[in-house]
């Protein structure tokens, strides 16, 4: 029997017991188990890696628990900037999008940009004209409005501070209490030995300049390649970028020989640690070989396979 496995991350980062009411705990894993259920269901019915992670993702963009799509935080102008990337480890190819607005589920357009559009990465108000024509239906501000992302923003919207999805996290404090890096993400192997990834985030709240993190890059937030594995992250993005870190984990299994666990691991845990990078990511390899690595106190995370292995979870 071909092996199928799904994983999917909601963000990682200081995530305890103590900051979730036993309420909020089981709305998340609730979101997440929809979410897996969801991307899994197409695998199971012999659909595609791809159509499962695009499925995962939206479902998670449309959970407003999750800092994407709907749950998405407030910039410094008080909108909402969305970034997403997808890769198909069949041939490589890929859709990514930068600083979109108004959009609901920006990994949708990405399939669109990397089958329509002979382009890879499309950013702003061109992605917008883009997908207009491709026939979305924009989504006015209210859509994405939520009361808890919106107080974030008041707190610092005055100041030149931007926050890691979380209201005690402003970044000119050298504490690291309650970081909570807001991206979504899935990876997954279908029956055919293909190979998917796909992020989604909202970004940072009260970011300004259109800052863009790791999430849209091909190789760093997001990486697929069938002769290795499927990368989705989630973490500082500036430190993901300059660390390369989806195509580093491959590159260490491709050229190097390393497991898909070791090659995580070396990135995750000691690559990263050593530049102060701090997040993790999810990984499957063309064997069926899952990884949920990360080296801050928690992490959303879910993963599914036909072996039986059906589990979501938040904490270390």
């Amino acid at each position: 029997m071909s092996k199928i496995s799904l994983a999917i991350h909601g963000g990682a980062g200081t995530i305890l017991p103590s900051m979730l009411t036993p309420e909020l705990e089981l709305s998340y894993k609730q979101g997440l188990q929809e979410a897996l259920n969801t991307g899994y269901n197409i695998l199971e019915n012999k659909g595609s890696a791809l159509d499962a992670v695009i499925a995962a993702v939206a479902s998670l963009e449309d959970c407003e628990l999750f800092n994407a799509g709907k749950g998405s935080v407030f910039t410094n102008q008080g909108k909402h900037e969305m970034d997403a990337s997808l890769m198909n480890g069949i041939d490589l190819s890929g859709g990514a999008v930068a600083g979109v607005t108004n959009i609901k589920n920006p990994i949708q357009l990405c399939r669109d940009i990397m089958l329509q559009s002979n382009h890879v990465m499309l950013a702003g108000e061109g992605a917008k004209e883009f997908a207009l024509r491709c026939g979305y239906e924009l989504q006015p501000d209210a859509y994405f409005f939520n009361q808890y992302r919106y107080d974030q923003w008041q707190e610092i919207k005055d100041s030149a501070f931007y926050q890691l999805d979380h209201k005690e996290d402003k970044l000119h404090s050298k504490e690291k209490d309650d970081r909570k890096f807001g991206t979504v993400g899935a990876v997954a192997l279908d029956a055919n030995g293909n190979l998917a990834a796909a992020t989604s985030t909202g970004g940072m709240t009260n970011k300004r300049f259109g800052r863009i993190g790791d999430s849209p890059v091909l190789g760093i937030g997001t990486y697929a390649n069938n002769k290795t594995c499927a990368i989705s992250c989630t973490g500082h993005g500036e430190f993901f970028l300059r660390a390369v870190v989806a195509y580093d984990v491959s590159c260490l299994m491709e050229y190097k020989g390393l497991s898909l666990q070791d090659a995580c691991h070396v990135v995750v845990k000691d690559k990263l640690v050593k530049m102060g990078g701090e997040g993790g990511l999810i990984a499957v390899d063309t064997l069926g070989n899952y990884s949920l690595c990360f080296n801050s106190e928690g992490m959303y995370r879910g993963i599914r396979t036909n072996s039986g292995m059906n589990e979501v979870a938040i904490y270390e």
